[in-house]
């Protein structure tokens, strides 16, 4: 979770920072930094809840109990989600919201705002289109012989979701709450920087967050990692891997 949020934060910064660019090279940019949070992830050995959505291959060999995978999901989504709000809280402590003039505060607020005005039905798209790209990131990692070609393997995919606004879990555990803790606690000095009042955010709930963000996103993370990546992927090469030699390695690989 800590992990990503410094990829969250990267991003936020980038985002204030291009507000004057047009729309699509903002994103672009975004993305791009944004990456920054899985390769500390996947490089630096942690665990992270998205990804972790593979384990269900391991399921559907048979390696491992339903009851074994969630228990690891809701091990790896508690520690991460504390990851994640401490991060968020410190940097609200480090007021690094004020930066620039307040324009990393008020790029926190409408990241935040924007998440917490999806629907709920939207908010499952989002995330089952996101989590299938995390995990294509992971997958791809799986073919990596040094350090290089891992982040290789990552930056696309990451850049994309990021790009395309799909939603994250773990990241939206970072930026909701640190725009919530702007909103709830920011001085007037800052409000008056940014020529806005925490009224303007009025969708930026922590109900809103938990019930219209988190909850679906969440749901749509798991339908895209484990079923379109995870399940799909070992149907391709691990349902008939007895019978199909030539997917034995890259099976193997997949489940290391």
């Amino acid at each position: 979770g800590a992990f990503i949020s410094i990829g969250a934060i990267f991003a936020t910064t980038v985002a204030a920072g291009g507000a004057a660019l047009p729309f699509g090279v903002n994103r672009l940019l975004t993305g791009l930094v944004f990456t920054v949070g899985l390769i500390l992830v996947v490089v630096g050995g942690a665990e992270l809840f998205t990804g972790n959505a593979l384990i269900m291959m391991a399921f559907a060999s048979g390696k491992v109990t339903i009851a074994q995978v969630l228990r690891n999901w809701v091990i790896v989504y508690v520690g991460n989600f504390v990851g994640a709000i401490l991060t968020a809280y410190l940097v609200f402590l480090g007021k690094q919201y004020v930066f620039g003039g307040g324009s990393i505060g008020l790029a926190a607020l409408n990241i935040g705002e924007a998440k917490t005005s999806l629907g709920f039905v939207q908010a499952i798209a989002l995330g089952i289109m996101c989590n299938a790209l995390v995990c294509m990131a992971v997958w791809m990692c799986y073919s990596a012989r040094t350090t290089t070609d891992k982040i290789l393997a990552i930056i696309p995919p990451i850049a994309t979701f990021v790009a395309a606004g799909f939603e994250h879990s773990i990241a939206n555990m970072y930026f909701i709450p640190l725009a919530l803790f702007v909103k709830n606690s920011g001085n007037a000095a800052f409000f008056a920087s940014i020529g806005k009042t925490a009224a303007d955010f009025s969708h930026l709930t922590w109900g809103n967050f938990f019930v219209m963000n988190l909850l679906p996103v969440t749901i749509g993370n798991i339908i895209g990692g484990a079923v379109m990546v995870g399940l799909i992927y070992w149907f391709i090469y691990l349902h008939h891997e007895t019978k199909h030699v030539t997917h034995a390695a890259p099976a193997k690989a997949a489940t290391d």
